[in-house]
Parts: structure tokens; C-alpha cells; sequence
């Protein structure tokens, strides 16, 4: 029979470590050091509960915690694109999570249908346009930038990035993939140059005079005005009079073997708080997923718009379809 002290310590024991301030939480996150850190550091503060991370791309985690298997000490993974969360929902390092918290604080077409990953911030990829050569009315929406007038006026990212990956993936969504291809087909026709490796490289050929329209990320166009306030480049959100702006998100999702579950659900759903949205979206200049925050005052400034409400999961389940339809056009 045990002694009353080895009892009495048990139950210490058992008290300390049942309790949330007493766990610790591993994340796995896609997105930089930087961005998040300030996140952690509040939400330990506020709770007492130690957080771990590890950073590094997204295709590097995925392949981690698939290796890593049931011995991952990962409790939560932490990426960006709605693609990148729903091929990890299909690869199976993702698990279910049914919280009144999480449904209530993210709209429900910026979270998994199965309730596997969760929108936490929102991006728009949507136009920008040259302010000395673009007047805003000849703008309308991106099935609209294979119009002729966009001849040799047009720059792109190139296809192999994710988010072009996801608006078209989207625009398959809408339109098939048939009269897809035919709008695909007529941007890479009025191409001025070859796709850009990235966004801010984009808009500065935009603000140079080298094209007038392309299509990025609004954080991108944000970081390039705090660094270039005088760049000749401005947002333009098309698809007003239909469906609207196509928006994607970062976002997150327990792991399949999270040996802290508990507290990582309670981080995520702290994530989601109308407390915790302004730390979290304002670090990169995007939205907040909680439709009870206001967004930054330099976000807000570029004005409000309609958004895509198809789900974003469609980023992902038609995202091999999309990169062999780009493919298929054209579009490098």
C-alpha cells in the first residue's frame, strides 16, 4: 500500500500537470520568425503556457511531421494558403477539431468543410495598376486582363507559386475548367515580359513604366508602399458586381499526434480571438479572419471590398488541376 505522502504527492503531481498554464505547445510554422514570435510571446504571457517552434517551409514541414509520424513532437502546424492546409489535411497529419469557439470567431468559408485546419488571417490577391498610365474605370476583373487593351501591358508571377496556383484553382471552381484555360490562355497573350519571380519584383516593373497591370498579394503591395511611399502603384478590387475579391488565408491546424492537444486547442482558438487578431494580422499587413476586427488603419486605407465566399478548400482539392491547366496555356 502506498504511503499518504507518495498519495498526497501524486495528486500534487496530477493538479500541476492537468492544469493549462502547466503545458507547453510545439508549432511548426511556415511562416517567419518574425511574424509569429510576437504571438507567442503575448499568449505566454497571458497563460503561462511555454510555446516551441520550429520554422521552415512549407513542403520541408509536411514531409517532417509525415516522417515523423506518430513520434512528431509537433502539437499544431502553422502555414500559409489554403492549399498548403488542405494538402495536409489529405496527407493525414491533420485531425479534427470540433470547436464552437473556432466556428463561431472564422467565417465558414475560410476553414476546412471537415474542421481540419482554420483560416486565421486573410489575404487578397487582387490588381494593381500604374497611376500615371491605368485609370481606374478601365479596370473590371481578372477575367478582364485578356481583354486587348491589356496587349503587352499585363505582368504576372510566375505559375509555380502557390497563390497563382490558387486563383486559378479558384477560377476553375467558377468558371470550369474549359472557359478557364481560355482566360489563362489570354493573359500569358498580353504578357509585356516573362513572369516575375515574385510580387514586390512585379510591382516595381509595374511602378518603372516596364507593364500597367498585374495581379498580387495586397501585403506585398503594403511592405513595397512603407518602403516606396512615392511608387506610382495603387489596388484595384475587381469583380464587384459578381462574385468578388479572391481571397486565401494562413491558417492552422492541430497535428495528428499532438501529445498537447488540449492547450493547442485552446491556442488556436486564442488565435481566433477578436483579442488576438490585430496581433496576429497586423504583423504582415492582412486581414483578420475574425469579422469582429477592423483591420490596420494602412490596410484599411486601400478601401473596403466584396470577397469570394466559395471555400477556400477549393485552393487545394483543385490545385493539380489548376498547375496542368497553366501548364496547358502556357503560363510559366
Amino acid at each position: 500500500m502506498r504511503s499518504l505522502k507518495s498519495v498526497l504527492l501524486s495528486l500534487v503531481l496530477s493538479v500541476s500537470t492537468s492544469g493549462f498554464a502547466a503545458d507547453e505547445i510545439v508549432v511548426y510554422s511556415a511562416r517567419n520568425e518574425q511574424l509569429i514570435k510576437p504571438l507567442f510571446d503575448a499568449y505566454t504571457a497571458e497563460t503561462g503556457t511555454a510555446i516551441k517552434f520550429i520554422t521552415d517551409k512549407e513542403g520541408p514541414l509536411l514531409e517532417r511531421l509525415k516522417a515523423e509520424g506518430s513520434n512528431t513532437p509537433a502539437d499544431l502546424l502553422l502555414t500559409v494558403d489554403a492549399g498548403n492546409l488542405w494538402l495536409a489535411a489529405k496527407e493525414g497529419v491533420l485531425a479534427k477539431v470540433d470547436s464552437k469557439t473556432l466556428r463561431a470567431n472564422i467565417p465558414a468559408h475560410l476553414r476546412d468543410p471537415g474542421n481540419q485546419w482554420f483560416g486565421l488571417s486573410v489575404r487578397a490577391r487582387t490588381i494593381v495598376y500604374s497611376t500615371e498610365r491605368v485609370k481606374p474605370a478601365e479596370l473590371s476583373t481578372y477575367e478582364a486582363l485578356g481583354d486587348a487593351r491589356w496587349k503587352d501591358r499585363l505582368c504576372l508571377r510566375t505559375s509555380k507559386k502557390v497563390y497563382n496556383q490558387s486563383l486559378v484553382a479558384m477560377l476553375i471552381a467558377r468558371h470550369g475548367e474549359a472557359k478557364t484555360e481560355e482566360i489563362v490562355k489570354a493573359w500569358v497573350a498580353n504578357l509585356k515580359t516573362e513572369p516575375f519571380p515574385d510580387d514586390t519584383k512585379l510591382m516595381e516593373a509595374i511602378a518603372a513604366g516596364q507593364c500597367d497591370v498585374g495581379i498580387v498579394n495586397t501585403y506585398y503591395f503594403g511592405r513595397l508602399k512603407q518602403k516606396q511611399p512615392e511608387a506610382a502603384i495603387a489596388l484595384f478590387w475587381p469583380n464587384q458586381k459578381d462574385r468578388g475579391v479572391h481571397v486565401n488565408v494562413s491558417g492552422a491546424g492541430i497535428t495528428a499526434h499532438a501529445k498537447h492537444r488540449v492547450a493547442a486547442v485552446k491556442f488556436l482558438e486564442w488565435l481566433s480571438s477578436k483579442k488576438a487578431q490585430n496581433l496576429f494580422a497586423d504583423e504582415n499587413m492582412e486581414y483578420p479572419v475574425n469579422p469582429k476586427n477592423k483591420p490596420h488603419p494602412d490596410v484599411a486605407a486601400w478601401g473596403k471590398f466584396k470577397q469570394d465566399t466559395i471555400n477556400v478548400s477549393k485552393a487545394g482539392s483543385l490545385q493539380a488541376q489548376a498547375v496542368m491547366l497553366m501548364d496547358r496555356a502556357g503560363y510559366k
